[in-house]
């Protein structure tokens, strides 16, 4: 396997596809790399060198008691891509995993990064505050927690077969094979780590990281997103962000990169070439 041990002794798996300009991508909570397989097949089949590691905790990745926080998950995404000496890095950032990178710009800047998407992303800020009164309310988070302690195992295929895929609508068709998918990388990961992730993608404010993109930016989020609301996330953050490019997913859940994996695709292939 591909490892590659941080400073602090957490071995971080990864995969590398292909060849080319790198593209780095960065999971949601609480998946791991498995999940942009659709989106690393495609690319590397069209000419990109795709990276994906599992995030501390989760996956294939040392599961550490401590440091499951968004700077020390930014660090580690810096230490892979300084390790693997990128440059011109395109990084593809799902829901929390959008948080991570949006805080690794603001922690080590864009030098090795040419441009960067957010897919279904966190940011700016999930938790409702006064200066953020879109966001969602302390219980929701409370109720993950709880969820969380009492059985994780279930609470992951609630998820799966409810609100993450729309599989809740009406007119919904996700298959049991991806809310398999979804229930399986659950489970590789560590529960300390996925439990402590919950505060780390729902309290932590990425306003200032967005202030200093300095580099292209494509947005996507589905309208229907039930995890990630687009009101304070994806409308919020591509006004914060100077060179940024927003489409809206009409009727999409949070899981497009599943869902609607070849509109995504075709997405982030058009505006990795721009």
């Amino acid at each position: 396997m591909n490892i590659i041990t941080m400073k602090d002794g957490t071995q971080i798996y990864y995969k590398d596809w292909g060849t080319g300009q790198p593209v780095v991508f960065s999971h949601g909570w609480p998946l791991n790399s498995d999940s942009w397989e659709s989106q690393m097949l495609f690319l590397a089949s069209n000419g990109y060198r795709c990276i994906a590691h599992d995030r501390r905790g989760h996956g294939r990745s040392s599961q550490p008691f401590n440091g499951n926080d968004m700077d020390t998950y930014s660090d580690d995404l810096s230490e892979l891509i300084e390790t693997l000496d990128l440059k011109n890095v395109i990084l593809v950032g799902f829901s929390a995993g959008g948080g991570e990178v949006a805080r690794y710009i603001g922690r080590h800047g864009t030098s090795r990064v040419a441009k960067a998407a957010l897919i279904s992303a966190v940011p700016p800020l999930m938790i409702k505050t006064v200066a953020n009164p879109l966001g969602l309310t302390i219980d929701v988070f409370d109720g993950i927690r709880a969820g969380s302690l009492a059985d994780r195992s279930q609470f992951y295929k609630d998820l799966a077969s409810g609100p993450f895929f729309g599989a809740n609508r009406p007119d919904s068709k996700v298959s049991h094979g991806m809310m398999d998918s979804f229930w399986l990388q659950g489970m590789q990961a560590g529960s300390k780590n996925t439990f402590d992730c919950i505060k780390a993608f729902s309290e932590t404010d990425f306003t200032e990281d967005l202030k200093k993109f300095d580099i292209p930016v494509l947005i996507i989020h589905g309208d229907d997103d039930q995890i990630v609301p687009i009101g304070a996330a994806a409308l919020s953050s591509s006004k914060l962000i100077k060179n940024a490019t927003l489409k809206i997913y009409k009727g999409a859940p949070h899981g497009v990169a599943y869902t609607h994996k070849d509109q995504l695709n075709e997405d982030l292939l058009s505006f990795i070439k721009l």
